[in-house]
This record gives structure tokens, sequence and C-alpha cells, in this order.
């Protein structure tokens, strides 16, 4: 997107960007005003449809109100791509594998003849919008939201998905107000493509699935990774790489993989829900150590070529925090700065502040330590008249804590070992939950790893669970010395809090490595001794940072079990109402909103609420 001067008669005064993202998964909102990033959310929240691609009005309605504001008084509208040029890739795609592919081609062309690329028309009909529309690349937009919200005044620039328009990789630079990208992969040629195509092949959800065959990975032995070099991918010193297209049907096709993919790893996909093989877990550990391997490359590459100290990251790929924490420990850069909402949904974000600090060339504050994105606490938050008027309403036995009373009172029942429903203060943006909208619990606890995985998310035994840990108290525990604020970075348990195994756990194999006790704090001690940390500071998130701290000064440890508010197939909860619904449903014991605490024991059973995970698509 070049610099322009605004057009005439742009009105006094603030000026407000919408940006938005739609119509592949996790379509969002965001509004940035002067600059500053007012509110951002993802529409699956409101419609309760996870990773919904839907145009997102109720993200929009939500933005616009928080800032005040009506559509009439948006000055800019910036999508997060180019519908054209996208298209342009779909035609180019099917006419390079025809006649193969009709089926797929049938399908979607007339979505896209009929809606998607006449994007302008659409934003303007569903918004009743008559201002200036703004198309930046989808690349671009990725590179927007690692940049600008960043503490640093300059940085390399990597995003990393499974495409945009061509786009599936690119690196450049960010200086003040502006980025430059001076380097690109194109489709089909995809590290995150490559990823879903064993996420699909292990039986997980593509763009859905991808983090759980991350943490099926420590499961597994590497068995597969020659194979993966040798026949899937010609892989290059400076991370550049070909996929060989023989083996995927992406391309064209309604599926990930074939016939001949099936062939090279032994037999068909597993079907979904059907149980874990040592296959799978081997087939999850492999693509994990060769997407960390390329990311590795890249970084090493990018450091070479920008002669940059700090590194920033978005894209999809991005969200591998396994990957992220590999390029911090080796040092290719003195610090790194990822988008907590990595994915298509910070595509918003990035469209918005590209709009403002490129296309309007307003200057851009950046003092190298503290970003700009608040903590990523960017959605709705709700008063505390709002959530007493709620409860009321609804009779639902509840007990007002005052400010000072909560983080004892919670410490209490963490050390209790009872599960706690968190709700406070504004929903967080992107897929992590950073203490607005959790579920905590006692990580020295050995058993409630299993506990919340199997009777509170409904969810694969398998699944580790992430610890937030003060940031001044990170390294006691984590072999981390500087600070990751939303869950973006794995880091090795401290040595200090390590349990060291006997001989017959160390023969353990495969999901019998879940049967022991690793470390001090068991429940989020991965099978490898990683942990996907949450550093937390009093300046982001004060009442959450006073529970840790307390359970700290009288239980021994500051670290809590951190994971999100929502069972399996159910996106994070945004209201009270959502939260209490997600707290009556499941074997949570105490939830805390706001200053109200619900004790389970006391509760009334739910009206009509048998099968009630019917509703939800499970993945």
């Amino acid at each position: 997107m070049n610099p322009g001067a605004p057009p005439e008669g742009l009105r006094e005064g603030k000026i407000s960007i919408l940006g938005i993202s739609a119509f592949y998964h996790d379509s969002a909102a965001c509004l940035v005003q002067d600059g500053k990033i007012v509110a951002a959310a993802q529409e699956e929240r409101f419609t309760r449809k996870k990773h919904d691609a839907a145009f997102p009005r109720n993200a929009v309605d939500f933005c616009l109100k928080a800032g005040g504001i009506t559509i009439k008084e948006v000055d800019y509208v910036a999508f997060y791509e180019k519908p054209f040029v996208k298209f342009d890739r779909i035609l180019h795609s099917y006419l390079a594998y025809a006649p193969v592919g009709l089926k797929s081609f049938l399908k979607a062309i007339p979505l896209w003849i009929r809606e998607r690329i006449w994007m302008k028309d659409l934003i303007q009909t569903e918004l009743n919008y008559e201002g200036k529309i703004l198309f930046p690349e989808h690349h671009e937009s990725h590179a927007a939201s690692a940049f600008f919200p960043s503490p640093y005044p300059e940085a390399a620039i990597l995003t990393v998905d499974g495409v945009g328009e061509w786009t599936t990789t690119s690196f450049g630079v960010g200086r003040g107000n502006h980025i430059e990208l001076l380097s690109e992969l194109h489709f089909p040629h995809s590290l995150g493509l490559l990823y879903s195509a064993f996420t699909y092949f292990t039986g997980f959800r593509v763009n859905s699935g991808e983090y759980k065959l991350m943490g099926l990975a420590p499961y597994g032995e590497p068995r597969y990774v020659d194979s993966i070099l040798k026949e899937l991918i010609d892989l290059k010193e400076d991370g550049s790489f070909r996929l060989n297209m023989k083996y995927f049907n992406y391309g064209v096709g309604l599926t990930m993989t074939n016939e001949r993919f099936n062939q090279l790893f032994g037999g068909p996909p597993r079907k979904p829900e059907s149980k874990l093989t040592q296959r799978d877990m081997d087939l999850a550990r492999s693509i994990q150590e060769v997407t960390e391997e390329i990311m590795f490359r890249i970084a090493r590459h990018v450091r070479q070529e920008t002669g940059m100290k700090h590194l920033v990251l978005a894209g999809g790929v991005a969200l591998n925090c396994v990957a992220n924490g590999r390029i911090l420990r080796e040092g290719v850069f003195d610090a790194i700065w990822i988008q907590p909402a990595a994915g298509d949904a910070g595509g918003a974000l990035g469209a918005a502040l590209l709009a403002w600090h490129q296309y309007l060339d307003k200057p851009r504050q950046a003092d190298g330590t503290r970003d700009t994105q608040r903590g990523s606490y960017l959605g709705p938050s709700f008063s505390r008249d709002e959530i007493r008027e709620y409860l009321k309403r609804e009779n639902i036995p509840f007990r007002e804590l005052d400010d000072e009373a909560i983080p004892e009172t919670i410490a209490d029942l963490i050390k209790a070992e009872k599960v706690i429903g968190w709700f406070q203060g504004p929903m967080e943006f992107g897929p992590r939950a950073l203490g607005g909208r959790s579920i905590i619990g006692d990580a020295q606890s050995s058993k409630m790893q299993e506990v919340m995985n199997l009777k509170i998310k409904f969810r694969e035994s398998f699944r580790p669970f992430a610890p937030s840990v003060l940031r001044e108290r990170v390294s006691e525990y984590f072999e981390l010395e500087g600070e990751s604020p939303y869950m973006l970075l794995v880091a090795p348990v401290a040595k200090s809090q390590r349990r060291e195994m006997t001989k017959e756990e160390q023969k353990l194999f495969g999901l019998e490595k879940l049967l022991t006790i690793r470390s001090t704090i068991p429940a989020v001690t991965h099978v490898d001794y990683s942990a996907r940390i949450q550093t937390v500071t009093e300046v982001d998130h004060p009442v959450y940072y006073r529970t840790i701290k307390k359970f700290g000064e009288k239980y021994g440890c500051p670290v809590i079990i951190n994971t999100s508010f929502n069972v399996r197939g159910e996106p994070i909860v945004c209201t009270p109402e959502h939260a209490y619904l997600c707290f009556m449903r499941t074997n949570m014991d105490y939830l805390i909103v706001g200053n109200f605490l619900m004790e389970k024991t006391v509760q009334k059973p739910l009206e009509k609420d048998i099968n009630w995970l019917k509703e939800f698509e499970l993945d």
C-alpha cells in the first residue's frame, strides 16, 4: 500500500479506521482511532460458531460502539486482502490442474462470482457505508499487524501462513511508520498448508486442529522426518522450499492429501474421533521437527539479509509456539515479538494500522520496551452493574466480593483443587485466553490435567495446559529470561523444578507418558518438560496478577493453570451469560464474573439443557 494524502474534505477531529477480515476463517473487525487500537474481536465470539467466516457484522457493531461512533463517522474501511488477486490465483490453479478438480471448481467459483470478488460492493451494502475502502495485500496486513503494534522502532518482519492471494511466506523490514516486504514464496509451496496436510492426515480438522497436532508431537518419535524431507519437500539452506505436489490434493481438490501420500505413510488418514495410534504421534513429531527446522532456517536467513536485531512474526504458522521458542533459544535474534492474533483475524488489525501509518503517513511511537496491543484485551467488557443486573434477572445465587477480597478468595479455592471459571475485564483478541476469559486451577496438582481435560473441557486427554506465571518470577520455573505475555512461546521447565524419572518411567511409550509426574508443577509440564508460557504483569491485568501473586505468597508457587473458557467445539465465552452457561454445563466448581462469585453446589439446574453438546460441531 503506497502512502498518499487523505481525500479532500476529510472530517476534522478523530480519524477512525475500521479493519475487516472475512470469508476464509476467523472473521474479525478492529477499530483504530488516531492510531490507537480501540477495539478488536472475532465474529465467532458473538455468533457462537467456532471459526465463523461470515461477514463480521457483530464484531463491527461492537467496535463502533466501543469507539462511540456510527458507521457514518468511519473515515476508512480497510479489508485485509485483495479479492481480485486472490480470485486470479484460484482460477490459475484450476487451469493448471484441469480437468482434475472440476468438482471443487464447480463448488467454489459460483460463490466468488456472485459475491466475493465484488467485495467493495458487499462492504458498502453490509455496512451501509459510502466512504473510502482500502485493499492492502494479505501478507501486507499480516506484516503490519506484526510490526506496527510491536515495541521496536525497527525490526525484521516474517509472515508465514497457508496462503493469502499468492504469497505463503514473506519477509521484510519495518522502520518507523513504514513496512517493506523484500521476498516471498508463492502458492502452492506453503509451510502452513504442509502442516495442515498432516493435521488432516492425523484426523484433526484443518484450520482448527493444528495446535492439537503440535500438542501431540512430544508423544511420538521423529521417524518420518527423512521421508518428509526426501519425498515431500525440497528444503534449501536459506529456508526456501518447494513441495512435491504429487502427494497433495489441496491445489484444487476437496482433500489435503491423496493416495500417494497414504502409501508413503503406511495407510489412509486416521478417521476423526478414532483412537490415536503410534503412527499418528510419530507423524506429529516428524512434521513438527521439520516445521521448526524450516522456521529456524528462514529466521537465520532473514537476520543475515536484514541485519536487524529484532524479529516480529505473524501469519497462522506464527501460532506454532514451539517453533517460536526455538528461534528465541537459538539466539537468531536478540528478541522477538509475535502478533497475538497471528492468524486471519489479526489481518483486520493489520489492515487498519497499515491505513493509518502507511496510507495516511502518520507517525509511530515505539520505545523499544512496551507494545501498543494493550495486552490484547481489546474485546467486550461488562460493568459491575451490568453483571449484577444479569445475575439478579436470572435469579442466579452469587456472593459479591470487594476488589481486595478477590485475590485471596480465589487463591484459596485454587489451593483446594477447585476448578474456577474466570471472567474479568475485556475479552482477549486472538485464540489464546490470557486471563480475561480463562479457566484456572492448581498447576501443582497431579490430577488437574486429567480433570480439566475430560470433565471440564471435554477434550483429548493428551492436550497440555498452559501456565500463567508472574513476569518477575518466570525464570525460577522456566528456562525463559524475557516475557511471553501472549502465550506464544514454549520453553523448558527449569531443571530445578523437574523430577528425575525412574528407569521404568523412562521406558514409557506414547500416551503412557501421561502417567508420570515430571515437575513441581505437573499440570502444566508437557511430557517433554516443555510449557507454553504466559507471563503476567500488573500493568496489563491487575486483578489477574494480584490473584497469582497472592497464591504465590500463601502457597509458595506463583504459577497457575490457564486454559481458555470454553468447551471443545465452542468459541471462548464473550458475555456473562455465555460464562454462566458454560459453567453450568461442565464440572467447574466455581465461577467468578467481575466481583461476583458463584458456587456450583447452590445453583439451580439449567432448564431444557439435555444433550447440549450436540449444538456444537466437535472438532
